[in-house]
């Protein structure tokens, strides 16, 4: 288990910051917005953070065993993850609908919100790459810090959405949409040739 007296301010601000960008909380709040109003107006903004948050632990501690004992590599995580990612920014730019809609907001804080979009393929696999360098319990910290950010800005989607306007969120929108759907490619790219191995 992870000792106290291995924190570390240079590791906590370097993991914090790592996460804070592979996560990229901010620039989902387009994505998160559409989803809302998918679930009825709201999020449930602190099981969404919990549940993102569990996941991201499980997988500080768990990871590898975790994927090893389902059978699943990293790589196959990582495709089935951009999958999800492409549709919901093809859904953002095209106006399609994928998902199908739902009235319930605890079932859509877990999927896709927790995962993928903030507990996602590449987080976890982040998650599980820093251990390789740094101490459990500053990757813990730094997951905590993460998630306090992530709950300010769910709790603030309102806010933010009338701040922009209905304008201003369309073209946001259509914007990360097409950011997502590289980000989903560039995920893809880069696990799928390792199948054939």
């Amino acid at each position: 288990m992870a000792q106290f007296a291995n924190i570390s301010e240079k590791e906590l601000l370097t993991i914090s910051f790592t996460l804070f960008a592979v996560i990229d909380i901010l620039g989902s709040i387009p994505v998160l917005i559409s989803l809302k109003d998918k679930m009825g107006g709201q999020i449930q903004s602190l099981q969404a953070t919990i549940a993102s948050g569990a996941l991201m632990i499980l997988f500080l501690f768990l990871g590898q065993q975790f994927l090893n004992l389902l059978g699943v590599d990293v790589q196959s995580f990582a495709v089935a993850g951009s999958l999800v990612i492409f549709l919901i920014g093809f859904e953002m730019i095209l106006g399609v609908d994928f998902f199908k809609q739902d009235s319930n907001p605890k079932s859509g804080s877990m999927v896709p919100i927790a995962f993928p979009l903030i507990a996602g393929s590449g987080t976890l696999t982040t998650i599980m790459s820093l251990k390789a360098n740094y101490h459990d319990i500053n990757i813990l910290i730094g997951i905590l810090i993460n998630l306090v950010v992530i709950f300010v800005v769910l709790k603030s989607l309102n806010w933010v959405e009338k701040a922009l306007g209905p304008s201003g969120l369309i073209v946001i929108r259509k914007f990360f949409g097409v950011i997502l759907l590289a980000i989903a490619v560039k995920i893809f790219a880069s696990n799928i040739a390792s199948f054939g191995r």
